[in-house]
């Protein structure tokens, strides 16, 4: 997949699902006064994987806004905190699109270190026009989504 943008992730395959792999490092600025990441920069985490998860499938966010004036916007969000990161800790966030609707996908996020698993999300991300209502996705942009859907099997409406 080509992108105007570089992506900093990678689409991995693992044989039964695919999913956005987004590296990254904890800094200073990430922690609180113990070194433990704070609790909201997760959320931080989670967004900066999505928006490269989109640049991954060629969705220009800048383009959606400007152009067609929407915007994606996260509808709810849960989150489950498992275990502490800390300061300078090489993280990732993999990010699995599991079902794609008219105008929303339902994504889940785990924020991993040597494959153990910090924090679990599942997040509904909606398509909204510049008023705030709900959009549709485009023909392409749910083409797109669904693309990496059909890749691991997951259910799609």
């Amino acid at each position: 997949m080509t992108t105007e943008l570089d992506m900093i992730g990678q689409f991995v395959e693992d044989g039964t699902t695919v999913f956005h792999r987004f590296p990254f490092q904890v800094y200073w600025e990430d922690t609180d006064a113990g070194g433990i990441v704070y609790y909201a920069n997760y959320l931080k985490f989670t967004e900066r994987a999505r928006t490269d998860l989109l640049r991954g499938l060629d969705i220009n966010q800048q383009k959606m806004m400007t152009e067609d004036g929407l915007n994606f916007v996260v509808r709810d969000c849960r989150i489950e905190y498992l275990k502490p990161a800390k300061m300078d800790d090489s993280l990732y966030v993999e990010t699995t699109v599991s079902t794609v609707m008219g105008a929303s996908l339902l994504m889940h996020q785990e924020v991993i270190r040597d494959d153990v698993i910090l924090i679990k999300s599942d997040v509904r991300v909606a398509c909204i026009q510049k008023t705030g209502r709900p959009a549709r996705f485009s023909p392409q942009i749910k083409d797109k989504f669904l693309s990496i859907v059909q890749l691991s099997g997951a259910l799609k409406e």
